[in-house]
This record gives structure tokens, sequence and C-alpha cells, in this order.
């Protein structure tokens, strides 16, 4: 469990040369992780001792209300911060816990704006115009120099040595300019979507640790298979046998927009945040069902439901529309599947996902167990107000009910009928 407590301590450690980034923070970060998680990476940096080494110990009170915000919102913004590569924290667990925090320094803009993840998704949350703008305000000037001469001094030039004393600058452990890779566990095997691929049509050999780390990401931002893989790759080869790198970014990006409206995927939470768990360890059934709530990312739980096969692109959309569109975090989405499927003979009603899905979203309901607990409440009421339709019905209708209700319930068809009937009971429910 890494909540924290108001009364829980940390120090903040530098673990690089720091600059003032602002440019980079504000154009390139924000957009990506908000400007609360900026304003902690800015305080956190605030709290170093003059020589930018090490702080104070503070309590986590200190900084939420510096800041203004909950434990809640803090929890947010760092794990942002960390997943973003700003920030590495360590915790020591004892009666009153306490924190390490290390800061890293943001990415060069090249290396952001080259970066197949993160370029795609601040071109996906700022729009085209602002992404060509901030592009622009990054760029190195082009000045002609055809006429000029380099007279640049060189160091042999202008120093000679006057002594052959040298020492080994690795005893001493100097801070440098640190930026952290992200870090991402990739779904694809590149051994086996290279060995699905013939020498005579690319050149194993001209696959470089750079070009594998590429294919992984583009995997990654689209949540393509090996099998998928395979197909863009191919598509993406020069009359070389080298992989073309650009080539197979805009070819995964058409394929992408083409079965997405034109949407381009963006950054959402792929499992429940940890700082809204519950981090249930009881053995009981209702408590190992909400971990795997919590510990599934929507895809792999809608995929667990299929017997065969894969999800449909329609089924994806849907997933799609809960995460960006709706913003509900993904083990309430969990919930939100397993509980249309079992009510629904095992079908994503898109019209049906969506009425109890607003109205999750107006309740603000973002932990597993506020889920489970909604949706309990709602299926009473509307089990309730279907009594009477059931008894007069001549047809037995096969039960199948979420394991984690607390009581027996009646599994029925969802018809448009009783889609506008539900939506009209869920503006009852609180």
């Amino acid at each position: 469990m890494n909540n924290v407590l108001p009364s829980d301590t940390f120090v903040v450690v530098n673990k690089t040369i720091l600059y003032d980034d602002r440019a980079l923070l504000v154009n390139l970060y924000q957009p990506l992780i908000g400007a609360v998680a900026v304003s902690l990476y800015n305080t956190l940096w605030s709290y170093l001792d003059r020589l930018e080494l090490i702080s104070m110990e503070f309590t986590h009170n200190t900084i939420l209300n510096n800041m203004m915000i909950s434990c809640n919102e803090f929890m947010e913004a760092r794990e942002k911060l960390e997943a973003i590569g700003l920030i590495k924290t360590y915790v020591k667990k004892e009666s009153v816990n306490n924190f390490v925090y290390e800061l890293y320094s943001p990415m060069s803009a090249k290396e952001f704006i080259t970066n197949p993840i993160l370029n795609t998704a601040l071109y996906n949350a700022v729009g085209a115009k602002e992404f060509e703008r901030t592009i622009e305000y990054f760029k190195i000037p082009n000045i002609n120099l055809r006429n000029y001469e380099d007279i640049t001094s060189k160091f042999s030039d202008t120093f000679i040595w006057t002594t052959s004393s040298v020492r080994n600058m690795e005893l001493y452990n100097i801070k440098n300019k640190n930026a952290r890779n992200l870090s991402i566990i990739s779904k694809i095997d590149i051994n086996t979507i290279l060995n699905l691929i013939s020498e005579d049509i690319l050149n194993h050999r001209s696959i470089t640790n750079n070009i594998k780390d590429y294919i992984t990401k583009i995997a990654y931002i689209y949540n393509y298979d090996d099998v998928a893989m395979v197909e863009l790759i191919r598509n993406s080869i020069t009359d070389k046998k080298t992989i073309d790198k650009n080539k197979l970014r805009e070819n995964a990006s058409t394929y992408y927009q083409f079965d997405n409206m034109g949407k381009l995927p963006g950054l959402i939470y792929r499992k429940q945040p940890e700082y809204l768990r519950s981090n249930k360890e009881g053995l009981s059934n209702r408590d190992k069902i909400i971990h795997m709530f919590e510990t599934t990312s929507p895809y792999d739980f809608l995929l667990s439901k299929y017997q065969t096969g894969t999800p449909s692109n329609t089924d994806l959309k849907i997933i799609a529309y809960l995460t960006l569109d709706l913003d509900l975090k993904p083990g309430v989405v969990n919930v939100l599947i397993d509980y249309v499927l079992k009510i629904n003979n095992n079908k994503l009603n898109k019209a049906f996902i969506d009425t109890i899905a607003s109205q999750w979203k107006k309740s603000n309901i973002e932990t597993v167990e506020a889920a489970m607990a909604i949706a309990e409440e709602e299926y009473r009421n509307r089990k309730n107000n279907n009594k009477e339709v059931k008894k007069s019905s001549s047809v037995k209708k096969v039960e199948s009910t979420p394991s984690w209700f607390n009581k027996d319930i009646e599994e029925d068809s969802a018809t448009e009928e009783e889609i506008k009937a539900f939506e009209a009971l869920l503006k009852g429910v609180k």
C-alpha cells in the first residue's frame, strides 16, 4: 500500500542538474499530466536546500497545505510524475511512513518530440495546430552560413598539458543532467515477430536495440499484438530491407484511425490508480474480485470474457469511449462491463452502457467498491420495478448474475423500452 497520510514524512533528493525548464514543463509535459502534477514537481524542487542536493524532512501535511490539495489529488499527481519519468518514489514503512522523492530532469525538447509515445499523446491532447506551434517554438533557427568561415579555436590550440596527473572521476558521484526513460512492460514478443518475417524481406542484422524499443513503443501506443505488428512492419520495410521508423509510425496511426473513426490514442490509466485502490487483502470471494477489478486493465478484463478470439472493434470502441470520452477509472469500467454483460445476455449494448456510465460519471464514481455498490442498488431498484412484468411472462429466463452481488438477482435482456425505463429510474439514484 503506497497511499500517503498527512502525518507521513518525506525528503526530496536531487538526482540531476535542475534548470529552469518552465517552457518544457508547460508546453510539453503539462498537456499530458496536468497543471497539478507540474505544480507538485516545482513544489518538491522548491524544498531542496541552497545547494539543491537534499531537503529537510517534511510531513505531507506541509505540501498538502502549500498546494491546497487533498491526499487523493496529491497521489494522482505523484503517480503521473512517476509514470512520465520526472520523479522516483521510495518508502520505508513504519508506524509513520517515510518517503523519499528523487527528482529527475525533464527530457530535452528533441527527446520528448521524437519519442513516439509522448509525441502521439501530445498531438492528441493539444490538436494539430497547437502541436505544430509547439514544434516551431523549440526549433533551432536555420541560419545560412554558406559564406562564413569556421574560425573556432580547438582545445589543443589554446591549452597544453604541464603535468600528467589524471584523476579517475568515476570515484566521485558527480551530478549530471539525468532524465528517466519511460518504463513500459511490453505485451509483444520481438523475437516471435522477427521470426515471422523472412530474411529475404528484412535484414535481421539491421534490427538494433533502438529499433526494437521503437517497435515496442508503437505496439504499446496502439495496443497492437504480435500479428498486427508483423503486418505493420512488412508494410514499413525499405528497398534496402530495413525498417523505416517514420513509415512504421505513419502506418500504425493510419490503421488505428481507420478502426477508430479518425481518433488517435490518448493517455489514460491502464489499471485502477494506486491511490483509488482499496488494497483488499481478505480471502473472501468478494475481496478477490475487488482485487481483480483493481489490478486488471479494461482490455484484458474484456479479453477474459471471450471464450475464443478477441474483442470486436465495436466492443473496443466502447472501452475507448468509457475511458477516454467519459474518463471513467479502469476499475470502474471493469465493474460496468461485468455488470452489463451479466444482465444483458453477454452483449455490450452502447445505448444501455451509456445510460449507466453517464449516471456513474455524474455521481463521481471512482472506486471499484463504489461502482459495485451503485450497481447493486440500481439493479435492486430495477428488479422491483420489473417484478410485475416478470410474473406475467410465461417464458423462463436463465439467471446470470455477477458473483459479487450481495443478493441473487434475475437476468433479463434489455430492450429499447427497458433502456428508457432504466434511464428514468437512474435519475432517482444518488
